[in-house]
């Protein structure tokens, strides 16, 4: 790849002479293009820059410019395929792009920052793309109308094909420069869904990223090499919390291929010509560290504090009736204490990033996947107005949320390592998989202790106390919490999907100096797991079906309901077994709106391991845009889910990280992924996501079945192997 010019950055927009290019962050009633942000291509007329979502060139391929990072979710599929649903376009002109950061035209409408997080992609995007892609299929139809003078109302579009009955045809690109100089309508008419073509249609839209990532040719952040270009890598305190005291490069500084070594705020940095003379400069580094403010308990003392805590008045979260006063008078009390360890997000491509700058500007190229605040924490460590920085998203091997960081600690990190070595010398900042286990951002160390009532066959009351630490507390988003709860801590768990007369939930929040982020699914990676394991538990306690016992007691949940109804159907279940020494398991949350019922079918491999055959799902996420990415989103969130219940954890030995690859943070293996059967429940609901809510019905599915097989449900996660 050659030098990245920053005078250049969008250059990608920008292919094609005359394109047409709509962006509905414009008001209704201006033109198609600003003409305040035009960037000329060399030898060309004037393009249009992105301050849009659909951009049609001469050469009739639309392309869709995404706001959110792709990182095999599927946005690039899915906002493409609303964008040509409107437009009419034939499949095979479409494609997609990361557009840059601009909250003003790309902000998540969730958020108000531009970012990808909580399922939202397809949920805030739905009418937004659909709006872009109709108000440019009413700008091209106009100007057919006016090239062959004819009524608008007499042309006909499929398939990327204008037509009109007096025979005469054109595709997108004859009129793309010609619809770019007219005025935008200031309201357009959206298909009924009725009309729908792609949308919610197997097989019609093949995913745009799959062929690249197949053939090698689409490029991630490690892939990027440009002249004079510096890796990077920092070596970084073993305990969370600790400092630089001093260090010796006198040894690194001998190895072939080290340029400079110089001291950052999260450690020592070591600059060199590639990645392997970079590592091994790290590695005869001498570094003493001052640990005076350091983490240093272990997992093992931290699970004994929050042991201590459940049994203490918490902050109230959730309450209707009086669950203490039922619980104290209750003949029959059920109690369960469930343990869930760090985690780390391991994705398959361990964070990276790429910066170049100068007086005039910096460019950042990374799988950023809250832009808004990467961009501007950029921008503060260089001493640059945000106007001068350009943050362009590359696809993403995977986050599972550790890309989303309020705190920005990769771009912070990536422009102090840029600021150290100084201007015009590109950096590429590099974490080996090792950095990224013992790095920190874990999904937080939780403990549930529940209390539950049965009586004459019925759940009387339901008492529930969480100690753990704030996702929210330190970041931008800590506005959030209010009195004194944060409430993606306890989501899911503050209020059931049960109708239970007497319930309580409190909360204890604790400071614990190891950083922490959210995870894939959030607070229901662990509040969907005790609340399903706890109210199977009750269920078999009072002498009921988990299928019928859980639907008897939704209530009002009509669509939680219809998933269970609708798995419990395509499992054709019969009750849990166990038959043929295998039993069955019910998992059902509701996570980001979306609606997930699970069943897992489980036997007692070697060694009494659990072996999962087969999980049957019915996932009800609104209005079924991608079908077949949806599938895909339920099955590698039920793969993701179940290897972490079975073997995930990350354990702090007085507070260092134990585990440092895959050889020891276990993920589930090929030979160990089970037969998964979808259901897609139709709805007519607004879209919801996918990308997350797989995941937390999964485990408590293979528990429930366990407890049918004579053994205790997991208390303590993981169910294989765990150390606490």
């Amino acid at each position: 790849m050659t030098a990245h010019d920053i005078s250049l950055s969008r250059r990608n927009i920008l292919k094609g002479a005359g394109a047409l290019v709509i962006g509905m962050s414009l008001p209704q009633a201006g033109r198609a293009q600003s003409g305040a942000a035009q960037v000329f291509k060399p030898g060309g007329p004037a393009a249009f820059a992105p301050n849009a979502f659909v951009r049609i060139a001469a050469d009739d391929t639309v392309t869709v410019l995404v706001k959110h990072i792709e990182f095999g979710q599927g946005p690039f599929t899915g906002l493409a395929t609303l964008a040509a649903e409107e437009l009419d376009a034939d499949w095979a002109q479409m494609r997609a792009e990361h557009a840059v950061s601009d909250p003003k035209l790309y902000a998540n409408l969730a958020f108000g920052i531009q970012g990808t997080g909580g399922s939202t992609a397809i949920a805030n995007s739905y009418e937004q793309m659909r709006k872009a892609g109709a108000t440019a299929r009413a700008m091209l139809v106009q100007a057919a109308a006016e090239a062959w003078k004819v009524p608008a109302g007499e042309i006909s579009v499929e398939k990327g094909v204008l037509r009109h009955g007096s025979g005469k045809q054109g595709r997108f690109g004859e009129f793309a420069e010609a619809a770019s100089k007219l005025q935008a309508p200031a309201e357009v008419k959206l298909k009924d869904p009725a009309q729908f073509k792609l949308i919610g249609k197997d097989g019609t839209t093949p995913r745009l990223d799959s062929q690249g990532k197949s053939t090698g040719k689409a490029q991630f952040t490690i892939d990027i090499h440009t002249p004079e270009m510096l890796t990077v890598v920092v070596a970084r305190p073993p305990r969370f919390g600790g400092k630089v005291a001093s260090f010796d490069a006198t040894e690194a500084k001998k190895v072939k291929g080290v340029v400079d070594i110089k001291q950052i705020p999260s450690g020592v940095a070591v600059y060199a010509t590639g990645t392997w003379p970079a590592l091994k400069g790290r590695e005869a580094l001498k570094v003493t560290w001052d640990e005076s403010g350091a983490e240093k308990r272990g997992s093992r003392e931290l699970f004994a504090e929050y042991r201590k805590l459940a049994r203490t008045e918490g902050t109230i979260a959730g309450k209707h009736g009086d669950a203490e006063a039922v619980l104290a008078k209750a003949d029959k009390v059920i109690e369960a204490e469930y343990a869930f360890p760090y985690l780390a997000h391991a994705p398959m491509e361990p964070l990276d990033g790429y910066l170049e700058w100068n007086a005039q500007g910096a460019l950042a190229r990374l799988g950023s996947q809250l832009q808004t605040i990467d961009h501007q924490v950029i921008a503060k460590v260089l001493g640059l107005g945000p106007e001068k920085v350009t943050v362009e998203t590359m696809l993403g091997g995977g986050s599972f949320g550790r890309r989303a960081q309020p705190s920005s600690e990769l771009a912070v990190e990536l422009a102090e390592v840029a600021k150290a070595i100084g201007p015009n010398r590109p950096v590429k900042l590099v974490r080996t998989r090792e950095d990224d286990l013992s790095g920190g951002y874990y999904r937080p160390l939780f403990l549930h202790r529940l209390r539950g009532a049965v009586k004459d066959g019925k759940i009387t009351a339901w008492s529930a106390s969480l100690v753990g630490q704030s996702f929210l507390k330190g970041s931008p988003f800590e506005a959030m919490i209010k009195d004194g709860i944060d409430p993606v801590m306890v989501e899911g768990a503050n209020e059931l999907p049960y109708e239970i007369a007497d319930f309580r939930c409190d909360l204890h929040t604790v400071d614990v100096g190891v950083p922490t982020l959210w995870w894939r699914s959030v607070g229901h990676t662990h509040t969907g797991y005790a609340v399903e394991c706890f109210i199977d538990q009750l269920l078999q306690a009072a002498g009921q079906d988990p299928v019928a016992g859980r639907l008897a007691l939704m209530g009002k949940q009509q669509r939680l309901a219809n998933v269970l109804k609708a798995v419990a159907d395509l499992a054709k279940w019969n009750g849990p077994g166990p038959v043929n020494g295998r039993a069955r398991g019910v998992g059902v949350v509701e996570s980001f709106g979306s609606y997930v019922a699970q069943i897992a079918e489980v036997s007692l491999g070697e060694g009494g391991e659990p072996k999962v055959h087969k999980v049957w799902c019915a996932v009800d996420c609104g209005v079924a845009v991608n079908p077949d990415i949806i599938r895909a989103q339920m099955e590698g969130g039920i793969g993701f889910g179940l290897g972490h219940a079975l073997y995930g954890e990350l354990t702090l030995d007085q507070g260092k990280p134990v585990q440092g690859n895959f050889d020891s943070y276990r993920s589930l293996r090929i030979n160990e992924m089970p037969e998964v059967e979808v259901r897609i429940v139709a709805s007519t609901e607004k879209p919801t996501g996918v990308g997350e809510p797989g995941v937390p019905p999964i485990g408590p599915a293979v528990a429930n079945a366990l407890a049918r097989l004579g053994r205790e449900r997991p208390l303590s996660l993981p169910m294989v192997g765990g150390t606490v």
